[in-house]
């Protein structure tokens, strides 16, 4: 049955290829952006999350919205500043939604899916996290736990609320994977840390069947972590990498102290250890396209081959 979809983030890596994954399957597609856009079978309608403004024509005849919207957490030092766009940006930006959603009650929006990330839990080591799992105590962990609390205000208006907690996601166009792997296409690839932090991955492409599945399966609520059923750590995805590449790792590991000095706590990003686990997605009926490491990343790069 077609669906009338509004985005938020509509224009990101991710939030671009799900918009054409809707459309190819017949729903009808809004987005809520700072700018006009000129995406063909798209309406886009304005917002401005720091003063307030949004058009409230944007929620009229729309069944569900989807929550791509928020800062990148990898553009820049993390000042104080920088900490509290990245957290705004995903926690007012939905707040703003549902206050036009509580000022016109005779709206038709049934839920809201949002996205959430791995970092929910924190530096978690060998533990295996499911979605029960305490939370961490770091910035970014604190970030989701936010995000998240902002997301669940929509239960009070009734709304079906899914949140996806996002791995890695290995793309051949942008992202994480893009950045592992210039070193490596360069012949300096190197595993960082003790290479031994797990790495929770998911494939672009079951990302965007998961946001359908969440979408269309109007069963689904709660929380549920988007990787792939088998997480692999920094030095097996970086040898995968390079295996695929045809390129050597001869460089020794990247110290630990060497990326804190280099990014801050931003390094957290790439030594916090999320060993996650796609149980509960896949009990309720999701069906992985690319559940291992070696068949993603053959995928990735027989695209980018062809």
């Amino acid at each position: 049955m077609s669906k009338h979809i509004l985005l938020t983030g509509g224009t990101g890596l991710i939030g671009g290829k799900l918009t054409e994954a809707l459309l190819n399957k017949g729903h009808r597609v809004s987005h809520l952006s700072r700018t006009p856009s000129t995406h063909h079978g798209v309406t886009t309608f304005l917002w401005d999350v720091d003063k307030g403004q949004i058009d409230e024509a944007c929620i009229n005849g729309v069944d569900t919205i989807v929550h791509l919207a928020g800062a990148n957490i990898a553009d820049g030092r993390w000042t104080d500043a920088r900490k509290k766009e990245i957290i705004e940006s995903r926690t007012k930006s939905i707040a703003l939604v549902y206050k036009l959603l509580k000022a016109k009650p005779q709206h038709t929006v049934k839920a809201v899916v949002s996205a959430s990330g791995i970092s929910y839990y924190g530096d978690k080591g060998d533990e295996l996290l499911t979605e029960t799992s305490a939370p961490g105590t770091d910035f970014l962990a604190s970030c989701c736990l936010q995000w998240e609390h902002a997301v669940n205000m929509g239960e009070s208006l009734g709304l079906r609320i899914v949140k996806f907690r996002t791995g890695v996601v290995l793309d051949a166009n942008g992202g994480a994977l893009t950045t592992l792997a210039k070193p490596i296409k360069l012949g300096f690839g190197a595993t960082l840390g003790t290479g031994k932090q797990w790495m929770a991955w998911i494939h672009e492409t079951d990302v965007i069947d998961m946001y359908l599945y969440g979408i269309e399966n109007e069963q689904l609520t709660g929380e549920y972590n988007m990787v792939a059923p088998n997480p692999v750590t920094n030095k097996q995805l970086t040898k995968a990498v390079a295996k695929e590449l045809h390129k050597p790792l001869w460089l020794p590991k990247v110290p630990s102290f060497a990326l804190q000095l280099l990014l801050g706590e931003m390094s957290t990003v790439v030594l916090s250890s999320q060993k996650a686990s796609a149980q509960k997605i896949e009990a309720s009926g999701f069906k992985f396209k690319y559940p291992t490491l070696m068949w993603a990343l053959k995928e990735i790069y027989a695209q980018n081959d062809s």
